[in-house]
C-alpha cells in the first residue's frame, strides 16, 4: 500500500534505530575481521558482536514485520522510473539484510559448533553435530551480505541526500517527520 505524508513515529524509530544498529555492527564486524588482534580479547569481542546481532535480529523481525504491515510510501516526488525502481530494490535489499545478516551469523556459529550467549540472558546452543561446510557457507553469506549491505547503505544515504540537496523534495524530510 503506497501512501503520502510522513512516516509515523514507530516507522521512523525503527528506521533510525535499526539503521544505526546495522551500521554499528558492520563497523564492528569489519574491525573484528580486519584489525582486532587474535587472542582471548578478540573472542570476547566476537561474543559481544554475536549477542548484539541476536538482539538486532529480534528487533529486525519487528522492524520488517511492521514495514510489511504498514506498507511502503509512494515516491515523495516524481522521478525517472529507473530511480524509483532502484530505490525500491535498495530498500528491499536493506530489509532482507536486517534479517539475513544476523541469521547467517547465528547459523554460522551454530553449525560451527559454537554457542551464542546473549549477555547471559539466554544462550543459543551449538549444533550437536557441527558442520564445517554449512558453517563456512553461512559465514561466507554473512560476509557477502555485509558487502551488499554496505553498498546499499551508501546508495540509500547518497540517494536521500541527493533528494534533499539537489532535488529539494520531501524524501528525507518524511523520515525525520518534517515534510
Amino acid at each position: 500500500m503506497a501512501h503520502a505524508g510522513n512516516y509515523g513515529v514507530v516507522s521512523r524509530f525503527n528506521h533510525w534505530f535499526i539503521g544505526f544498529g546495522m551500521i554499528g555492527m558492520l563497523a564492528f564486524g569489519i574491525y573484528l575481521e580486519k584489525f582486532a588482534p587474535d587472542g582471548p580479547d578478540k573472542g570476547a569481542l566476537i561474543g559481544t558482536h554475536k549477542a548484539i546481532g541476536v538482539l538486532l535480529l529480534i528487533l529486525g523481525v519487528w522492524r520488517v514485520g511492521y514495514r510489511l504491515y504498514k506498507g511502503f510510501m509512494a515516491d515523495a516526488a516524481p522521478m525517472p522510473a529507473w530511480q524509483s525502481l532502484s530505490a525500491k530494490i535498495v530498500h528491499w535489499i536493506l530489509l532482507v539484510s536486517v534479517l539475513a545478516m544476523p541469521l547467517t551469523g547465528v547459523f554460522g556459529s551454530y553449525f560451527g559448533g559454537r554457542a551464542t550467549s546473549v549477555f547471559g540472558v539466554f544462550t543459543i546452543p551449538a549444533a550437536m553435530e557441527p558442520s564445517k561446510a554449512i558453517a563456512g557457507v553461512m559465514f561466507n553469506m554473512h560476509g557477502a551480505f555485509a558487502m551488499l549491505t554496505i553498498v546499499c547503505l551508501v546508495l540509500h544515504v547518497v540517494g536521500a541526500l541527493k533528494h534533499h540537496v539537489i532535488d529539494r523534495d520531501d524524501t528525507l524530510k518524511r523520515m525525520v517527520g518534517k515534510a
